[in-house]
């Protein structure tokens, strides 16, 4: 490890980064009217990435070199795609009828020929943004946005290894990523607000609403019990045994495609991590479908969400701020990308006349995931909010897949 950092030892750094996480959920959760006010304009995911970012940007660690970064990823990061997976409920996001899905997949087709679109637009006025064979290459780093705009931050950082993105171009792209992805939540959350003008003036059937409502209360009441020791450990055997089968197969698949199919090596396919993440993502779906099921009643996906702040955090000792300064010419792209998601979520809803309810959550639960899109649910009822959850798991099955077919054609574009 560099000897330059002031703290250099894993243990202590580690300790550091929980230490922080901890500050940050706890002052989140404070009644103080401060925090309350910080809080409604700063998001506390950007903490969790810029706050262990200056750890590194003023040398009080080498984010590059320590071990924790290889750890989490190739332990936790499976891990908690396995348990955020394991809860989807397909029947039940079907009964919630065609119009959400629709909606839902359609914000996530946005997603995908968003970015490209957005990379040929902006090259018209910044050409150096094209091609770029390196790892701070832009179409690179625009793959973990997809990444994270379809799934959340498990599927960034899955294509963030799998499309070997450089740190620099990750800095910058992350800051873009939530900032977009914030003001438009704020967008969402004032439709929430006038949801009943707005659904009476394009016509919206919304008696659909209160039946999901009586449904998700009856879900929520019928799998919420009380957690028991047998069942916490039943959720790590889940997790990592998954994680111990996926690491198995990337061993055996990846070396045999990059000996026999060297043609696909161009697609990432010999790559061990895309492999270990593909074998997690499936296993997690196919459990979805058993008994372990009900895991998710004594809180499954909450430690799936908590490996994902511990693998935000680290994923922030990786960040340079100073990139911020390099920043705005980035925002553009990010911008027409997000315009070009909300314009065909808007678009279809008014040719469904989906209730704004549907193009609400179905387009935070592709943009901001697991962590915001019961936020936007509740915003129309604290009921609702297993919706978001129901969706936004969804959008982590097909994070993974869909943000790795955005990457192939954004690295075509760049490639002219």
């Amino acid at each position: 490890m560099d000897n330059t950092a002031l703290i250099t030892n894993d243990g202590i750094i580690f300790g550091l980064l929980a230490v922080i996480l901890g500050l940050i959920f706890y002052t989140q959760a404070s009644a103080n009217s401060f925090w309350q006010k910080f809080y409604k304009w700063v998001p506390a995911l950007l903490l969790c990435y810029f706050i262990p970012s200056l750890l590194n940007t003023f040398g009080i660690v080498d984010g590059a070199n320590t071990g924790i970064y290889p750890l989490v990823m190739d332990y936790l990061l499976p891990a908690c795609l396995v348990l955020l997976t394991l809860s989807l409920d397909l029947k039940a996001i079907i009964r919630l009828g065609p119009k959400l899905l629709i909606l839902f997949l359609t914000g996530t087709v946005g997603i995908v020929i968003g970015g490209p679109i957005a990379l040929l637009l902006v090259s018209i006025i910044f050409p150096e943004m094209l091609g770029g064979a390196g790892p701070d290459a832009v179409w690179r780093g625009m793959t973990t946005i997809a990444g994270s705009w379809i799934g959340g931050g498990a599927n960034q950082a899955a294509m963030k290894e799998v499309y070997e993105v450089g740190g620099e171009i990750f800095s910058a792209m992350v800051t873009v990523d939530i900032i977009v992805a914030n003001l438009w939540m704020a967008v969402l959350l004032y439709m929430a607000a006038n949801n009943k003008a707005i659904d009476k003036r394009i016509g919206a059937d919304t008696s659909a609403i209160e039946a999901i409502k009586q449904r998700m209360e009856q879900y929520e009441a019928e799998h919420r019990r009380e957690s028991k020791l047998p069942d916490l450990m039943f959720i790590i055997a889940v997790a990592f045994g998954v994680t111990g089968l996926a690491h198995w197969g990337a061993d055996v698949i990846a070396p045999f495609i990059g000996d026999h199919v060297p043609v696909l090596k161009d697609f990432s396919l010999d790559k061990k991590f895309f492999w270990l993440i593909v074998i997690a993502t499936t296993v997690g779906v196919a459990l979805s479908f058993t008994r372990v099921r009900s895991l998710e009643g004594v809180g499954a996906s909450k430690y799936g969400s908590m490996f994902v702040y511990i693998l935000v955090a680290t994923i922030g000792l990786h960040m340079d701020v100073t990139a911020i300064v390099d920043v705005p010419k980035y925002f553009l792209i990010g911008a027409i990308w997000m315009i070009i998601h909300a314009s065909l979520m808007l678009i279809v809803a008014r040719l469904l006349k989906a209730p704004v309810f549907y193009m609400a959550v179905g387009s935070q639960a592709n943009v901001g995931g697991a962590a915001s899109a019961p936020v936007v649910a509740s915003a129309f009822h604290p009921s609702l909010a297993p919706v978001g959850v129901l969706l936004a798991v969804f959008g982590y099955a097909l994070g993974t897949y869909m943000a790795y077919i955005c990457g192939q054609i954004l690295r075509v574009i760049a490639a002219g």
